[in-house]
Parts: C-alpha cells; structure tokens; sequence
C-alpha cells in the first residue's frame, strides 16, 4: 500500500515504514504529525482525488529537523571582473510514516 502526498510544493510517493524529508515544518521531534493533503492511495486498487482523498491521511512521526548539504551558488560574469560566491542549506523535517488511513 501506497499514497502520493503533496507537502512544501512538491509530492512525495510514501509506504508504512519510509523515512521521508521534506521542507522544515514546526514539529517538534516525537511528535505526530498528519499528512491530510493525499492525492491518490493504491491498496491494491488505484483511488485518486480531485483534487485529494476525501477522508484519506498518512500518519507520521517527526524524526529530527536539520539543514541538508550546502549547495554553492556561483555567480559570474566574464571580463567585468564580477563574481559572486554563496552558500545555501535548506532547512529539513524527517519523517516516518506511521500508516495510512483510507
């Protein structure tokens, strides 16, 4: 069994046991959270929603909250001499999926 659910603008495919990071929500760690935007659900038959699953959530556990691994961000621009250097770490929620409520 399966569910598709949307979260940070971006879907994330998720089973009863996965370990999934998605951008920082304000959850503490231990504490459940509930995933309420499901778009589709397969337990064994495909039911998909317009636009979500009425009645449809996936239950979760906050692991821990963090920053992922710095990207670098260069600008440059040849022969004026312009160059620019940044750094990014987008903050994170880790999350494991407790079950999924049809």
């Amino acid at each position: 069994m399966y569910a598709i659910i949307a979260t940070g603008g971006k879907q994330y495919k998720v089973s009863e046991g996965d370990v999934i990071r998605v951008e920082k929500l304000e959850v503490a760690d231990g504490e459940s959270y509930e995933f309420d935007c499901v778009l589709a659900v397969n337990d064994g038959e495909l039911t998909v929603g317009d636009p979500t699953v009425k009645g449809a959530v996936v239950k979760a556990t906050a692991l821990e909250t963090g920053k992922g691994k710095k990207i670098i961000v260069y600008k440059y621009k040849r022969k004026s001499g312009y160059h620019k250097k940044n750094g990014h770490r987008q903050p994170f929620t880790a999350f494991k999926i407790d079950s999924i409520v049809k």
